[in-house]
């Protein structure tokens, strides 16, 4: 078994969107939010069942950039750094046995109805976690 983050984007980063699948979430109805949200619902519960999800969250846009200055200093934020919160919407990992399987439970991922009730083919980046200890041998 190996994990893969599946990450989900809140503008299309990746190729180009099928055509009349590209609205942005906030023009969908009520109604369409929920079908897509009660379709993410299912597609865990499924995952569940096989034994191969591990954890998911939405995130919301807004955000900040922090990092270490020095001891004794105030945190340094420099932004805006539109390229990561503008993009990432949330995320799913999941543990399966091949990378072949999370491309697949990404491509049904990106099935998830959108607007009109019409599939969005969403990009999904597909990221596998590192295996290997980061530390060295003396």
């Amino acid at each position: 078994m190996a994990k893969y983050l599946l990450l989900k984007h809140y503008r299309r980063s990746g190729p180009a969107p099928v055509p009349g699948t590209d609205a942005p979430m906030d023009e969908w109805t009520p109604e369409e939010i929920t079908a897509h949200i009660d379709y993410m619902r299912r597609f865990a519960e499924k995952l569940t069942e096989r034994g191969e999800f591990v954890s998911e969250s939405a995130l919301l846009p807004e955000g900040t950039f922090v990092r270490y200055d020095g001891e004794g200093r105030p945190p340094v934020t420099d932004g805006p750094f539109a390229e990561t919160k503008d993009l990432i919407a949330g995320f799913m990992i999941i543990d399966v046995e091949s990378q072949e399987r999370a491309y697949e439970a990404a491509a049904e991922l990106s099935a998830a109805p959108g607007q009109g009730g019409r599939p969005i083919y969403e990009w999904l980046e597909v990221r596998p976690f590192l295996t290997e200890s980061l530390t060295t041998a003396e």
